[in-house]
């Protein structure tokens, strides 16, 4: 029987994972701004524990992870999920909407994580699950700064599961594509204040529109979703990176063999970049 603390484990996709968890018989600490909006099924779990977390507060964090590890004894599973998402053009971000998103994907991440790490290092085990985007493999118009924040969750997660492996310590990276949340939603889902009429027309707007007549038809099954997570986290050694949706898969072969065409265009003259007297 592992433990798991899900941020952001109420709604979404981190809801379906709790539920995930507690089918495999697991102990779930859901964190959530407010664990009195769980659904009763949750509440009233005897291997349920709900704790109040905004991720953007330490103090928040430092009570959470000592009520988790005075319930259970222990934390070996972290899925970082909280998060949301922000549209618009680059131009169109103002630097207070920019720093917020951050506070809370990257920042909030990062908080929490250092938070538990040093009962995974006592323990010489556990597994830490970022839940990253399709956008944190392939930038994509319309969400950059979205984009920009769950890049940095990748390479977070890329170092990590280096920082950690002395430790007997896993990280792994999930990239969704499009699931059928309530990731769209205004609670989850802001748009740029300052929007700018010259991009009506261009990529950055058609993904704004875009998100605006999909909501909740999204390709995805957050259920299917979640439980690939659960299977995958539950085996012995976490791949680095977890493309999860068809739609995931499809951008990240793009993106490869775009990346692959940049380096073979390039590759001769990069290298002879190096210094003359270079081994």
């Amino acid at each position: 029987m592992a433990t798991w603390f899900i941020t952001g484990g109420s709604r979404g996709l981190g809801l379906e994972i709790t539920r995930a968890a507690l089918n495999g018989g697991d102990n779930v600490v859901v964190a959530a701004r407010d664990p009195r909006k769980l659904p009763d099924e949750l509440r009233r779990h005897d291997r349920v524990l709900g704790v109040a977390l905004d991720v953007t507060r330490s103090e928040d964090i430092t009570a959470a992870v000592e009520t988790a590890v005075e319930r259970f004894g222990t934390i070996d599973v972290l899925v970082n999920n909280a998060g949301r998402g922000l549209l618009g053009a680059l131009e169109e971000i103002t630097d207070s909407e920019a720093r917020s998103l951050f506070d809370l994907n990257v920042f909030g991440l990062i908080n929490v994580t250092r938070a538990i790490l040093p009962a995974m290092r006592a323990a010489r085990a556990g597994k830490v699950v970022n839940i990253g985007s399709r956008s944190g493999f392939e930038g994509e118009p319309g969400v950059s700064m979205y984009s920009a924040s769950k890049f940095a969750v990748a390479g977070i997660s890329e170092a990590l599961a280096v920082e950690l492996e002395p430790f007997g310590i896993q990280s792994m990276i999930v990239e969704p594509g499009v699931f059928r949340t309530d990731f769209l939603d205004a609670s989850s889902l802001s748009v740029a204040a300052g929007r700018i009429d010259a991009y009506d027309g261009t990529p950055a707007h058609t993904t704004l529109d875009w998100a605006g007549t999909v909501n909740h038809t999204q390709l995805g099954d957050p259920v299917k979703g979640a439980a690939l997570i659960y299977e995958v986290t539950c085996q012995d050694k976490l791949p680095g990176h977890l493309a999860l949706g068809r739609d995931a898969i499809e951008r990240q072969l793009v993106k490869i063999r775009s990346l692959q065409d940049d380096l073979a265009a390039w590759q001769d003259k990069s290298a002879a970049t190096a210094c003359d007297d270079a081994a």
